[in-house]
């Protein structure tokens, strides 16, 4: 079993003073392909809720598409799960955490899991390339803090070492703050630093850098800032970018049009380069353009629209990388369902001449969203619209901090 916790000697230290830690690489294995699961044998979720189970003759066949759309979907009780969930949904990609995102540490995987997990890749024919794994929300690669930075690079180098227990490829990762206590140009020296000695001490995982929304002193609202991490990561074969696209609209990019889509990917391409797109997050926006505020919607639903997401489900830039899901679900990922079906008819569906969302067949599509997702919210009893509340002043300041954490509305607490 790989160590998963560090030596509190060791803790103190700074990225750059410790010394490297070599594990062994995960064993190899054949890339599944991507067009249908072969499920065969029945699986147990553990959970708030226990998902249908699909069998060999229940199953039905995932889409066969070049854009692989999926979601962040639970592992709750255990990592195995969540490709059971993801196979439900009609996922051809899927994110999930693979520890708490919420604690700095977390029981080591228990070795029935690691197999099952594998078991399934097999069994339901994903390939590692389509999983994006989302690091733990309390990271902070950036904190000048020496200590603090050592207790950040403790929990990002575990969440590795399962990534490489488990035989996954890509790990998604929030860049970090400068707390208010650093230059800009210090936090990206200290994340790089940190994404160097992690790189020295794991073998084949590649660190998938996200953009932000620019909240507070969140580090990665520009494409800027990304491009100056990656060009101080030594080994460049590993390491990527997962584009938001409600963060890059909160952080001012307009992807709204065809023609603000296109000059966003050749700003990006300019700026940080093409090759290191690994993945994106697919969610619209609860706010307006340049709002800085990561909130996030259902596809369709919010500011960005639905004529954005057709631009992208039919840009050939984004093949073959994993399209994930963040979007509300009132915990029922029937919503996600729909939202993928959606997407994946985008794909199919011919752009018009002049895209906007008035259009009769983006209507007609998205009356499908808007329908389950209320079905949802009426199950659960939660109204996207709450009523607002009074918040002192100190949490508002710390809300501000936090904004960056998403809308994941999902149970992804690992329970293993």
């Amino acid at each position: 079993m790989v160590a998963t916790r560090r030596s509190s000697s060791v803790a103190k230290l700074t990225a750059d003073e410790r010394p490297l830690k070599k594990t062994k690489p995960a064993p190899k294995r054949p890339n599944a392909s991507q067009s249908e699961p072969v499920a065969s044998t029945p699986v147990l979720e553990s959970s708030k809720r226990t998902a249908e189970i699909p069998t060999a003759e229940s199953l039905n066949p995932r889409p066969v598409s070049a854009w692989k759309v999926g979601a962040h979907v639970s592992a709750a009780g255990g990592v195995e799960n969540a490709l059971v969930n993801a196979t439900n949904i009609g996922a051809n990609a899927f994110a999930l955490f693979i520890k708490s995102q919420r604690k700095w540490s977390s029981p080591p995987l228990k070795d029935t899991s690691i197999s099952a997990f594998k078991a399934r890749l097999l069994e339901y024919n994903y390939s590692p390339k389509y999983i994006l794994p989302h690091g733990s929300y309390l990271i902070n690669l950036g904190n000048p803090d020496a200590e603090k930075r050592a207790k950040s690079y403790d929990c990002f180098l575990d969440d590795l070492q399962r990534c490489e227990q488990l035989g996954l490829e890509l790990y998604n990762l929030h860049p970090g703050s400068t707390v208010g206590a650093a230059t800009l140009e210090e936090s990206i020296a200290h994340i790089a630093a940190c994404i160097n000695t992690a790189h020295k001490a794991t073998s084949n995982v590649t660190v998938v850098i996200e953009n932000m929304a620019g909240a507070g002193n969140i580090i990665g609202s520009d494409f800027a800032h990304l491009s100056s991490i990656i060009a101080k990561v030594e080994d460049k074969s590993r390491i990527g970018v997962c584009l938001d696209t409600c963060h890059m609209f909160a952080a001012g990019y307009d992807i709204r049009t065809a023609e603000g889509w296109s000059k966003t990917m050749s700003d990006f391409d300019s700026i940080i380069n093409l090759k290191y797109l690994r993945g994106m997050h697919l969610n619209d926006s609860k706010t307006e353009l340049d709002s800085k505020r990561d909130r996030h919607e259902n596809i369709g639903l919010g500011h960005i629209g639905l004529a954005a997401f057709h631009h992208i489900l039919t840009d050939p830039r984004v093949q073959n990388i994993p399209l994930i899901l963040e979007t509300p679900t009132s915990e029922d990922p029937s919503v996600w369902a729909a939202e993928i079906k959606v997407l994946n008819q985008l794909s199919a569906l011919a752009v018009p001449d002049a895209p906007d969302n008035s259009n009769v067949a983006y209507t007609e599509l998205l009356g499908s969203i808007r329908s389950v997702s209320k079905i949802a919210e009426a199950k659960t009893g939660k109204s996207k619209t709450p009523k607002a509340k009074k918040v002192p002043q100190r949490k508002k300041r710390k809300n501000k901090e936090e904004d960056e954490d998403g809308d994941v509305s999902t149970d992804n607490e690992v329970a293993s």
